[in-house]
């Protein structure tokens, strides 16, 4: 009996010993190859990167952090059949990353990263478009949570337009995924302007922030201009595909289909409306559809643009205004406020554009759009406002002053609000003709509908 005590202690130290002696060769090797990669000298880090990964790919995380790292190093400097081999590696490495660290390795995400890489190399790597979309397909209906990428979002539907002009998708498939993925990108900016609007007042100005939270305010923004590139390129790819000659055609064909289906209805509606098709009869038979079946905040908005077209304005702006009280969460609700205020501006009822425009501000403080619309109406009543040549071309001040609010308040606007303040500043009265005027710091007020001030440059 002792004897077996004896054996059993002298195995359990003999284990022991060799746990730590395992543990001091993986702390070792971690250490040399992470500070390798950490001076980016990738060449160097990555044998013994190798040792530990074939070794204990368990021992930290850090393994595939900076094995990430050393696999791009290695692609972008080989060529041939040896990059082939570090593509397939990074594509093993994610693979073995969730199987190890299931927790912090997101199913969609790194799906997502696999499939983005296949395109990228789908040359060397053999791969045709159609087993890439079954790839980011099966990525994207696997966890759509987790698969946020704004270019794999933007290549995922750009495969999906491919195969529709080699008619390997249908027109339907191709509008279905439209939807989807669009969805997902308002969903997404949603997300993160709800985030970014925490750190703001009700002007929109960034409150004094702590440094992790500045951190946090910039990540947000470089999405929400990621988000806002992408929608535009996926419109941009998807082009006349998707215009009325082509959407009604198929609307009608499967209206009885689906006219009991709310989600069909639901996009069918938004999409006639957003390239324009509300003209046609389908529009109103969608519209009273969806009403009479899932009546929310934007079928009262489109039987709001009905009843405008008819000539019933206030009609039309009961049906606004109760398309305003069925939305309660703020960030859709200043979606609908801009869509009327959209309406009255294009009907060139402005005092009450700049009503809503103000109402979807203050539901959502990062639209910057409102202020650019705003602006915009001001220039355009320059001619209108002002009682003097002077004075008229002060307008154009006001408008720069309210185009530069949607360069502060809104990530996705800093450009197109820097190229409006120059056209609007280079419209106003020169630094010469305030001098000959003798008006520099005079306040001027501006009447008709903007019924504004605005105060003249000082010298």
């Amino acid at each position: 009996m002792k004897t077996k005590i004896t054996l059993l202690i002298a195995f359990l130290f003999l284990s022991i010993t060799t746990i730590s002696a395992q543990n001091e060769q993986d702390i070792e090797t971690l250490s040399i190859f992470s500070e390798l990669a950490k001076s980016k000298n990738y060449t160097a880090a990555y044998t013994p990167w190798m040792e530990i990964r074939k070794r204990n790919p368990k021992f930290n995380k850090a393994i595939f952090v900076y094995g990430e790292r050393i696999l791009d190093y290695k692609i972008d400097n080989s060529e041939g059949e040896e990059k082939i081999s570090f593509v397939n590696d990074m594509l093993k490495l994610w693979e073995e990353r969730k199987a190890v660290f299931p927790n912090v390795t997101p199913t969609g995400a790194y799906m997502a990263k696999a499939c983005q890489m296949e395109y990228d190399y789908r040359k060397i790597l053999n791969k045709t478009n159609e087993a890439l979309y079954t790839g980011f397909d099966t990525a994207y209906t696997t966890d759509a949570k987790t698969f946020t990428n704004p270019k794999s979002l933007y290549t995922y539907f750009s495969l999906m337009v491919d195969l529709y002009d080699s008619e390997a998708k249908t027109a339907q498939q191709l509008f279905s995924k439209y939807d989807d993925i669009s969805e997902k990108i308002e969903f997404e900016v949603k997300n993160y302007t709800n985030k970014r609007n925490a750190y703001l007042d009700e002007e929109g100005v960034v409150k004094e922030l702590s440094k992790k939270d500045a951190r946090k305010l910039k990540s947000y923004d470089s999405y929400l201009r990621a988000y806002d590139k992408i929608a535009g390129s996926i419109d941009t790819k998807l082009g006349a595909r998707a215009n009325c000659e082509n959407l009604i055609p198929l609307y009608q064909r499967d209206f009885e289909e689906f006219k009991n289906d709310g989600v069909w209805l639901q996009r069918a509606m938004n999409r006639m409306y957003a390239k324009e098709c509300n003209d046609d009869p389908l529009f109103v038979k969608i519209v009273e559809q969806k009403n009479a079946l899932e009546p929310n905040a934007d079928t009262a908005f489109y039987l709001g643009i009905l009843k405008d077209k008819a000539g019933k304005s206030s009609e039309a702006l009961s049906y606004y205004n109760q398309a305003v009280e069925l939305e309660s969460d703020n960030f859709e609700k200043s979606r609908i406020l801009y869509k009327i205020a959209t309406n009255f501006k294009k009907k060139g009822r402005y005092g009450q554009a700049r009503t809503y425009f103000m109402k979807a501000l203050r539901a959502n403080p990062s639209m910057g759009r409102a202020h650019l619309a705003i602006a915009a109406m001001y220039a355009k009543s320059a001619n209108n406002c002002g009682t003097d040549n002077f004075s008229k071309r002060a307008v154009y001040w006001l408008a720069a002053k309210e185009a530069a609010k949607a360069g502060r308040i809104d990530p996705t606007m800093k450009k197109n609000a820097a190229k409006s303040i120059a056209n609007y500043e280079a419209k106003a009265p020169t630094k010469s003709e305030i001098f000959s005027s003798g008006r520099a710091s005079q306040v001027i007020k501006v009447g008709c509908w903007i019924q504004r001030s605005v105060t003249v440059p000082s010298l």
